[in-house]
């Protein structure tokens, strides 16, 4: 190879990367976004991909790169990638698995608190001068004692679970299958909905959990019962959320994710019911880079060894 032929290129961007993980990529693979990688001939040879803020990893993008051999997911969610049509392909795929638990459990149970005790309703209320005025808020709910039901006993809802149960609530949960746990199975989301007071959604997204939690969820849950979603915003069917709180039939929820990120219903803004949160689970610095990092170590691993880190499935 010459001074004047390009370095071939095994690495492409692909997506939403945070600017540290771009800086990493390019300084460590050379690696150029795949719109930036300059036609088909530079294609070929590319091995990996790395795939970030849910960017499509599907038919399309691996047509556009014939020889890939692995894609390096940014997140422990993977619904954004066609893992049937990459298995299909002989591609394999990896994410960013247990770095960031302990970040997105303690939201889901912040937010559980938030909703019963009404924590962003109250810094609103005092901030458009209510109190001030004499007004008075109204009075909320105790996590201890209250049934948390949890939707997806996986390692982050295991994580939930116990910081809530430290916070005195009763936990329940859905899984697959019942978990070697102290904690209450019921084995539907209905029927964990009708038992709990909080319901908080911590399943994969996918089409396998597609509006899992859909009007007759929501209606098991009640009234008086809250809606907690730190999972996907394909799992909660959006139109039959909005309507439940527009109807009293639940009484408020906390959002983490949504339908069409980054557009949240407007019916939603003006609730005071409901905690709206810009999909920021995993949005520390520490986590960040430990997921960064394990992205690179898939990807180290991969171009050294031929196999992965962290291969889902």
């Amino acid at each position: 190879m010459t001074a004047d032929t390009p370095h071939p290129v095994r690495v492409v961007q692909l997506g939403g990367l945070m600017p540290f993980v771009r800086e990493w990529l390019t300084e460590r693979y050379a690696a150029p976004e795949l719109a930036d990688l300059g036609g088909p001939d530079r294609a070929a040879g590319v091995e990996v991909a790395v795939v970030g803020g849910g960017a499509p990893a599907g038919a399309a993008e691996m047509d556009a790169l014939p020889d890939l051999g692995a894609i390096v997911n940014f997140g422990v969610g993977y619904d954004n990638v066609d893992v049937q049509e990459a298995s299909r392909r002989g591609i394999v795929v990896s994410n960013t698995p247990d770095v960031l638990t302990d970040a997105v459990a303690d939201l889901a149970a912040f937010l559980v608190v938030d909703v019963l005790r009404g924590i962003s309703a109250a810094d609103r209320f005092v901030r458009s001068g209510a109190w001030a005025r004499g007004e008075k808020p109204p009075l909320t709910r105790d996590v201890r004692g209250a049934v948390v039901g949890v939707l997806g006993l996986g390692r982050i809802g295991t994580a939930a679970a116990q910081r809530l149960e430290a916070f005195g609530a009763e936990v329940h949960y859905h899984s697959r299958s019942p978990k070697d746990v102290v904690w209450t199975y019921h084995g539907s989301p209905v029927e964990l909905a009708a038992a709990s007071d909080v319901l908080v959604v911590l399943t994969p997204g996918g089409a396998g959990t597609e509006g899992l939690v859909d009007a007759a969820v929501l209606d098991a849950l009640g009234p008086d019962g809250h809606l907690v979603n730190v999972a996907r915003g394909s799992v909660v069917d959006e139109d039959a959320l909005v309507a439940a709180l527009e109807e009293g039939r639940i009484a408020g929820a906390g959002l983490d994710v949504f339908a069409d990120e980054p557009h949240v219903p407007e019916a939603l803004l003006g609730r005071d019911d409901v905690v709206l949160l810009p999909h920021v689970g995993s949005a520390t610095v520490q986590t960040r880079e430990a997921m960064g990092r394990l992205v690179l170590d898939n990807v180290d691993a991969f171009l050294e060894r031929g196999e992965l880190v962290t291969p889902v499935g």
